[in-house]
């Protein structure tokens, strides 16, 4: 189905404030002009965007002020990137993502990790395993796990796209716990992910983590 540009656009400017930090809670947004003109957009698609961000509780207009970010919108939390996640971005689009990008931060945190780094990751590595075995919730240590890969890389722009990768582990975790089959996968996959890391294999590591992001879509059907 094809998304209305006013659609787009407000995930346009949600990008801006949830990922890119362009704007915080309180901040004023650039005047329609300025705003419209960077978009490459009209002013009317512009309202509509505006519009429904206002309806989902990130934007708010000042009469006679501008728009602004609301001061109560937890720019880091959940929150934040539920809008994105109704604004029809699916599993699929996630994952794709994922698959794009995980795998090269695996080679790079491999190479790159120092010894502490590598312990937190096999740590969490070992967590997940104890949590999925005791059939408890995994997905915040699932998140720390993929978090603390990233950090490895010590790329800074790798970690500003964190909250997109938490929301397709957010997915993921969900739709798996109906799947006894992507369960005993993600056992599989992050111990060879961790053993490859452990090693220092980063050809090994990007393998392993591609497998494990395409044996995740297979399983919830989204490849």
């Amino acid at each position: 189905m094809q998304k209305r540009l006013s659609d787009s656009v407000a995930d346009d400017i949600m990008s801006m404030i949830a990922i890119e930090k362009r704007f915080y809670p309180g901040d004023k947004l650039p005047n329609e002009n300025e705003l419209s003109e960077e978009l490459n957009i009209s002013r009317t698609t512009l309202r509509e965007a505006i519009r429904i961000l206002v309806t989902n509780g990130v934007l708010e207009i000042r009469r006679g002020k501008g728009t602004y970010v609301r001061e109560d919108m937890d720019i880091n939390g959940k929150e934040s990137l539920g809008f994105l996640a109704d604004a029809k971005i699916n599993a699929r689009d996630l994952y794709e993502m994922r698959l794009i990008f995980e795998p090269e931060a695996a080679y790079y945190a491999t190479i790159r990790a120092s010894d502490a780094e590598l312990k937190r990751i096999l740590d969490y590595g070992m967590r997940i395993e104890q949590k999925i075995r005791h059939n408890e919730d995994r997905t915040e240590v699932e998140q720390k796990f993929h978090q603390s890969i990233v950090k490895a890389t010590h790329n800074e722009f790798m970690e500003k796209l964190m909250p997109v990768i938490y929301q397709a582990i957010d997915k993921g975790v969900i739709l798996s716990k109906k799947k006894e089959l992507a369960i005993k996968d993600t056992l599989n996959d992050h111990n060879m992910i961790m053993e490859f890391m452990k090693n220092r294999n980063p050809e090994g590591a990007k393998s392993a983590m591609k497998i494990h992001i395409l044996h995740a879509m297979k399983e919830l059907g989204i490849e």
